[in-house]
């Protein structure tokens, strides 16, 4: 009988999180204020973002599933993959989550939902295929991992509040443009305050940006930690991101860049091949700092 091992908290992690989830909202509500002073109504600045964070933060398990293409399935329908789930989950001592899988050929998984109660964690067909049975089980316990710190919730509102400034200074453009500012005798007072809106827009997304950008890659590696400790074979880890990142160079690029959109979540990015945003501003460490930490990991678990 295995040991429960658990998945230890990752005081880092907590940390970077709560400072990051403060800033976004400080952000927020720094934009929010510009925008009263601009006249903005209430359901523009407060109501309606509102209404569309909580819609993305309780169906955020859903929302992932279709928005990659992944269906749950049963132990009938998937018995190996149930059957991994399940040891991970005995070992460490939580709650299994729902097990899906995304019938598409890249080689990836996610785990995605508001908390360890309403989790999902998602392998790809791809990786199925490509992975023996304890590289997959490596790959599990990182996005378990990720279950266990409840980061995957604080994604979802990070990115999701980054979007929703955005998204709101935007519509206070096309309401301008409409007419929404007032007359003014030469025009200038609209044309300023439309200027204003687009750089506050450019500010508060590339702020956003930059602030999610560094919480996932910070999770990534304490994923990667706590599943190798979790199995207690950090090569194994390494053995799948090898395989999965050289693999994911033999898949098409129209189908990378249609899943960039997804990459904070992935297990390892989708990078299409030549310079995109996702290549210069990567939502995940580089392979070689992954495998330099597995390295060290390797060597303290087994004396080396």
């Amino acid at each position: 009988m295995a040991t429960t091992r658990r998945i230890p908290a990752d005081h880092g992690l907590t940390a970077r999180m709560f400072v990051t989830g403060l800033l976004l909202v400080l952000l927020y509500a720094a934009v929010g204020g510009v925008l009263f002073a601009l006249h903005a109504g209430i359901a523009v600045v407060v109501v309606i973002p509102l209404a569309l964070a909580f819609a993305q933060y309780w169906f955020s398990d859903k929302i992932a599933l279709w928005g990659m293409g992944g269906h749950e399935v049963t132990p009938e329908q998937a018995p190996e993959l149930h059957g991994i789930v399940d040891r991970l989950c005995a070992l460490a001592d939580m709650k299994k989550p729902r097990v899906a899988i995304a019938d598409v050929d890249m080689p990836n998984a996610f785990a995605t939902g508001r908390s360890p109660n309403n989790a999902v964690v998602c392998a790809t067909s791809g990786i199925l295929r490509r992975l023996d049975e304890p590289e997959l089980e490596a790959v599990l316990a990182h996005e378990l991992s990720h279950v266990a710190h409840r980061d995957v919730a604080i994604m979802t509102i990070a990115s999701f509040l980054g979007m929703v400034a955005g998204l709101v200074t935007r519509l206070m453009f096309y309401a301008g443009l409409f007419g929404g500012y007032g007359d003014d005798r030469d025009g200038n007072s609209a044309v300023g305050i439309e200027m204003a809106i687009m750089v506050v827009s450019a500010i508060v997304y590339a702020i956003s940006f930059l602030l999610t950008m560094a919480l996932s890659r910070y999770r990534e590696l304490a994923a990667d930690r706590a599943g190798a400790i979790l199995i207690g074979r950090p090569s194994l880890l390494a053995s799948a991101l090898v395989k999965v990142t050289g693999d994911m160079a033999r898949i098409p690029t129209r189908d990378l860049r249609s899943a960039e959109h997804f990459n904070a979540f992935y297990f390892t990015p989708a990078l299409a091949n030549g310079t995109s945003l996702s290549s210069l501003f990567s939502t995940h460490p580089s392979l070689e700092k992954r495998l330099d930490q597995l390295a060290r990991l390797e060597a303290e678990l087994h004396g080396a």
